[in-house]
């Protein structure tokens, strides 16, 4: 008779993975993917190294699922903001806001997230998110220039623009040695609010 794997089997794999994906990613928050180990993870989940690869086939597979986890919490924090009652702009304004507060409040993470060199497999997943977040963007933009708010313009070029001018503006800022960021973190959020808003309304940005 062929094995069948029980309830409570399947209960204690699926625990001992998240907690792996947990320990994973509060070590990339705290000092980025290039810095942390497998075996780290596995002393931090109170784990045998070796049982790690019984979950993912590879360290790059393991990091791969803890961006795409961690991604998709900051989309969709950026779409809670997005989805609250306001005009177009009010709602762009909020959902900038939110990217941009998140990032710095948590630098390392966003670091990781945003730009750090990793694996490519990784690399595909961070395309992949832009993509995301542009889509979020893409549909209040369609919204603003519907109802007459915004001028007319491609709302999927737009805001494919949008997600590349923000993270490029955090970039240097969030880097582990940032050689030049004079701003506090206030100023930069309303100067990223300021060209973002801007370049989609062709108006100045208000407070």
């Amino acid at each position: 008779m062929a094995y069948r794997e029980t309830p409570q089997v399947r209960a204690r794999k699926e625990a001992a993975r998240q907690r792996l994906l947990d320990a994973a990613q509060e070590l990339v928050a705290q000092r980025g993917f290039s810095a942390v180990s497998v075996s780290e993870i596995a002393t931090h989940a109170g784990v045998a190294t070796g049982s790690v690869y019984r979950h993912f086939s590879s360290k790059a597979e393991l990091f791969s699922e803890v961006f795409r986890t961690a991604s998709q919490r900051e989309v969709d924090k950026v779409t809670q903001a997005i989805q609250q009652t306001g005009s177009a702009q009010q709602r762009l304004d909020r959902a900038l806001t939110q990217f941009a507060r998140r990032a710095l409040r948590g630098k390392q993470l966003a670091w990781a997230l945003i730009a750090e060199p990793i694996d490519p497999l990784v690399d595909q997943d961070r395309l992949e998110y832009r993509r995301r977040y542009a889509k979020v963007f893409e549909r209040v933009i369609q919204e603003g220039v519907q109802n007459q708010e915004f001028p007319p313009q491609d709302a999927r070029v737009a805001s494919a623009a949008l997600v590349g001018a923000i993270a490029e503006a955090l970039v240097g800022p969030l880097a582990p040695h940032p050689a030049d960021h004079p701003q506090d973190d206030h100023q930069l959020i309303q100067s990223i609010l300021k060209f973002c808003i801007r370049a989609i309304t062709g108006k100045e940005h208000t407070s």
